[in-house]
């Protein structure tokens, strides 16, 4: 039987490296895109898509997070917070906060860094068609170099320039699981190496492909394209809705 999704665990604790002197004294998930947080724009779409209760993993710098967004009653939604250890990884940040706030048998689970405007409904449902332990959800990979095509002769045929490679399929981070992913989470590591390869031999995990927006943030130049792309969206439909309220959709597609 089908059921809606109320639930969603988002892991917000990355100290992002990559990403200093940005994160110096923010997680993450609180570095500002077009105005906003990143955390922020993910609990509007979850919102949008009918998830009020929400469980946030927090370690670096948490208090950002938990002074920001507080129980989340100006943004519409119930936040219970969860902290793990940054060392821990998304290992232990998905099992302590499922263990702790998570009683639903079906919730969905996502890193903090990422934005999509993926369906959550018709993911579910997708999920629920099967009855796998977990499904990730996948997009088709943009390659951040231009393609050159060459034939058997070595004669250089066309150039791509940074094309959307659909043969290719990446994790968006964002997943839908089932309370059994309990018994395969680690202690202390990663879900993406650990977790979803014993998932996959068993045939326990399922890829659902969305081609739609999806956005993360990983560098300076991820930061900077999705600042781009978000603050023409929000210019745009500002100047539509002359003064009315508005929801931004952030579903250009990324990459085309």
């Amino acid at each position: 039987m089908n059921e809606s999704v109320r639930t969603a665990v988002v892991l917000a604790g990355g100290a992002a490296l990559r990403l200093r002197p940005l994160t110096d004294n923010l997680p993450k998930a609180m570095i500002k895109v077009a105005d906003k947080p990143l955390l922020e724009w993910i609990l509007e779409w979850l919102k949008r898509n009918g998830l009020n209760q929400i469980v946030i993993g927090v370690a670096y710098r948490k208090e950002a997070i938990t002074e920001y967004f507080c129980d989340g009653t100006d943004f519409g939604v119930n936040i219970k917070y969860s902290e793990h250890t940054v060392e821990g990884g998304t290992g232990e940040g998905f099992r302590l906060a499922i263990k702790r706030h998570v009683h639903d048998d079906c919730f969905l689970a996502m890193n903090g860094d990422e934005l999509t405007d993926i369906e959550i409904s018709r993911f579910t449902k997708f999920h629920q068609t099967g009855g796998k332990i977990a499904t990730i959800a996948l997009a088709p990979l943009r390659s951040p170099f231009g393609i050159v095509e060459i034939n058997d002769q070595n004669a250089v045929l066309s150039f791509r320039e940074k094309p959307v490679l659909r043969e290719h399929l990446v994790s968006t981070g964002v997943y839908i699981f089932q309370r059994a992913i309990m018994d395969y989470l680690p202690t202390k590591g990663s879900v993406e190496r650990e977790t979803f390869p014993k998932l996959a031999a068993q045939g326990e995990l399922k890829g659902y492909i969305h081609d739609g927006f999806w956005g993360t943030v990983n560098t300076i130049k991820d930061l900077q394209d999705l600042e781009l792309k978000l603050s023409a969206l929000v210019h745009s439909e500002a100047s539509s809705a002359r003064g009315k309220s508005h929801k931004i959709n952030y579903s250009t597609r990324s990459g085309e």
